[in-house]
């Protein structure tokens, strides 16, 4: 796979452009480069499959609306993840259970499943 391919294709779908970098690097050691610098150093061929993850793994890119990009890997198979910048939702609903404890489930529940009254942990 081609990083820079990847880079510019994940940034495409993650709705920026190029323009909208404001850092390249890393965020614990201050390695960084602008994004010109990157498309040269990122212009190579490396195996996204399984096995030892081949590009740097604190490697992330900030847009301008605070959304970021950062390697992700899972058995040395990796990508890019993105996240989108925090937007604070319209409603507010108190938070009465963070876990799955005392009701009928295992888990995989979100904070709006363990917080209605029809779902409620046992009384």
């Amino acid at each position: 796979m081609n990083l820079l391919k990847e880079t510019i294709e994940d940034i495409r779908q993650s709705g920026h452009t190029p323009k909208d970098i404001v850092y390249i690097g890393s965020e614990v050691t201050g390695h960084r480069c602008c994004w010109t610098e990157f498309q040269t150093l990122a212009n190579v061929e490396y195996d996204a499959g399984f096995g030892a993850q081949e590009v740097a793994s604190d490697l992330i890119i900030v847009f301008s609306d605070g959304a970021k990009m950062w390697r992700r890997e899972y058995d040395g198979s990796e990508s890019w993840a993105y996240s989108r910048p925090f937007k604070m939702p319209t409603e507010s609903h108190p938070i009465k259970h963070l876990t799955v404890a005392g009701y009928h489930r295992v888990g995989w529940c979100d904070l709006a499943e363990l917080n209605t009254s029809t779902s409620g942990a046992e009384q």
